[in-house]
């Protein structure tokens, strides 16, 4: 169920193991018209991830982003971190059909990806399936609903 992709800001942020990554898919992003909010990390030194999950899930919750894209070394942390924020649905996928089935089935708002485990191609078909595809709503709204309750 893909949309006319109506998405136009993606808030972006990474750990360092994730930098590289989040820079190539900040770049391709913005080549295809996005604008980008780059919340860091800026540099491939040393950070601790949950700064940044928890940036990019402001960033969503408070309505200055439509999606937000993490990226670390495996994905998970920069998940939890991120899903610690009231509101935030990051769902870690490793491929197109995780990350559409995370929009139709669950309306994640949040892509996590991890550098070390995928690749930049599996990572950019992981975004475009998470920026172009609604949520199913129907008997998926009940339970997405029972998460904030």
């Amino acid at each position: 169920m893909s949309s006319e992709n109506p998405i136009k800001n993606i808030a972006l942020g990474s750990d360092h193991a994730g930098f590289e990554m989040k820079e190539e898919l900040r770049s391709w992003l913005e080549e295809q018209g996005y604008e980008v909010l780059d919340l860091g990390t800026h540099s491939a030194e040393s950070v601790d991830y949950p700064t940044y999950g928890r940036a990019v899930a402001e960033a969503v919750t408070d309505g200055r982003a439509e999606r937000g894209v993490l990226v670390c070394g495996t994905g998970i942390g920069i998940s939890i971190a991120a899903n610690r924020i009231a509101g935030a649905r990051a769902a870690l996928c490793r491929s197109g059909l995780e990350a559409r089935l995370s929009r139709e089935h669950n309306d994640a708002n949040i892509l996590a990806l991890g550098a070390r485990i995928s690749g930049i191609e599996a990572a950019k078909d992981c975004v475009e399936e998470f920026i172009n595809t609604d949520f199913g709503g129907d008997r998926h709204a009940r339970r997405v609903a029972l998460l904030d309750a």
